[in-house]
């Protein structure tokens, strides 16, 4: 009987977090002006761990090659093939996932987001900035809306450091990203 009750509590507790998630998901998706529709992540590949997650949504939900995932967090990937019932999402980080990002400072610095290295899944580059972009720790990312596959304004994550490249002709940084990738459970697809 004591065991009974202790699996009734435990299940009562993943219920309530998982609603709890949800409720703070939906309160994002109150205030996001997109269409959004919820996916499970049913599978990571584990030969490539970080970069690619299945979903459980496929072309008979009407998801179609690279609509935006992102969670209440920010921006994940963009999904790059499509099954019946599934599709599988690149996830930012991946060389097949380049996104153009606006800083959010005086000089609206615009680069590209491109793989970092395998170490640390939370950090990527942008690259392609101007020698003259004024860029500090903290300052917000977001997408440029430029590139035809994101819209304006999801949040990427935060500028972490940046240095002079290329003997002084262009800038680059490192951003912190706002999703975890490393536990993606649910996701959002994004309708444009």
């Amino acid at each position: 009987e004591n065991q009974q009750l202790k699996e009734q509590q435990i299940q009562t507790t993943a219920i309530s977090r998982e609603n709890d998630q949800l409720r703070n998901l939906l309160g994002w998706q109150r205030q996001a002006p997109w269409k959004l529709k919820l996916a499970n992540v049913v599978m990571r590949d584990p030969a490539n761990w970080w970069r690619t997650v299945q979903i459980d949504l496929g072309s008979r939900d009407g998801i179609q090659t690279n609509l935006p995932v992102l969670t209440s967090d920010g921006l994940v990937g963009r999904v790059a093939s499509v099954s019946f019932v599934t599709s599988q999402v690149v996830l930012i980080g991946d060389p097949n996932c380049r996104v153009s990002a606006l800083v959010e400072n005086a000089t609206h610095d615009m680069g590209v987001l491109t793989a970092s290295g395998p170490l640390d899944n939370s950090l990527v580059q942008l690259g392609y900035l101007s020698s003259s972009a004024n860029l500090k720790a903290g300052q917000a990312v977001f997408t440029s809306g430029l590139g035809g596959v994101f819209p304006k304004g999801i949040p990427i994550g935060k500028i972490v450091d940046a240095q002079s490249i290329e003997y002084g002709l262009a800038t680059e940084a490192r951003v912190k990203l706002n999703a975890n990738l490393g536990a993606l459970e649910q996701v959002w697809v994004l309708f444009k």
